[in-house]
């Protein structure tokens, strides 16, 4: 039991007086102030220079790709340039050697008129450099005759091989054939014949690389067009048309 508080004689009791509602005793742990941090920065908005930085970036890239480029193209000039002065590269020549019929004759028999040719031709391929090699890989020979092609003497071929400096190469091609043709045409071949008016073509297909300090380079297609001329004229040895990468 609590013991009640004394009374000193001729003293009233004072009455407790109560806190109103929201009051907040100054004293109080509460009402001690907050600390307040360091007032915090307003973003900064982003700026325009961050784009021109990344604008001169793109144009330095431009720039030193460009010079790379400009120095590339020029270092293959210089490099084409001392090729040209040290090699003095020379396209091969060839020419209509000789041209022959071993045997021409022109027969009818009751299905229609038969041409009967052998011809022996002989293509000349010469190198004129100095300083590099041909080498010709497999050769197809067509023969023909008339200024249209349009009688067939029969196809030859020679093995590829390796052409040294300053070396000339007779290619020897044998063809035959036994060709129907129209029963007009077949006295006008020997007529041709008999007076050497015959137009021969021939057309020789191959591919050619260049030899360069034992390295070869990649072939390329090339198609020689002889003749076009009469047998008369044959005996001249006609100066052949080099096409590259005609066929």
């Amino acid at each position: 039991m609590s013991t009640p508080t004394p009374r000193i004689a001729g003293q009233q009791a004072k009455p407790i007086l109560q806190k109103p509602p929201g009051y907040r005793d100054p004293n109080g742990p509460q009402a001690r102030p907050r600390p307040i941090g360091p007032p915090r920065k307003p973003p900064i908005p982003p700026s325009f220079p961050a784009k021109r930085r990344r604008k001169s970036c793109c144009r330095v890239c431009c720039c030193c790709f460009c010079f790379f480029i400009a120095l590339l193209i020029i270092l293959i000039v210089i490099a084409g340039a001392l090729f040209y002065l040290w090699f003095d590269p020379k396209l091969p020549v060839f020419h209509l050697q000789s041209f022959s019929f071993r045997h021409f004759n022109v027969s009818v028999k009751s299905d229609g008129t038969y041409l009967h040719a052998a011809t022996l031709t002989r293509v000349e391929a010469r190198n004129p450099n100095g300083k590099l090699r041909y080498y010709y890989g497999h050769t197809d020979v067509e023969v023909s005759a008339g200024k249209d092609k349009e009688i067939d003497l029969g196809t030859g071929s020679v093995p590829g091989f390796t052409q040294g400096t300053k070396n000339a190469r007779s290619l020897k091609i044998e063809t035959k054939t036994d060709e129907l043709v129209e029963d007009g045409m077949g006295p006008r071949l020997m007529s041709h014949h008999k007076s050497k008016d015959l137009v021969v073509n021939v057309i020789v297909k191959t591919t050619v690389a260049v030899i360069v300090q034992g390295r070869k380079t990649r072939p390329l297609a090339v198609k020689v067009t002889c003749g076009g001329q009469s047998l008369k004229a044959l005996d001249k040895m006609p100066k052949c048309t080099i096409h590259f990468l005609k066929w």
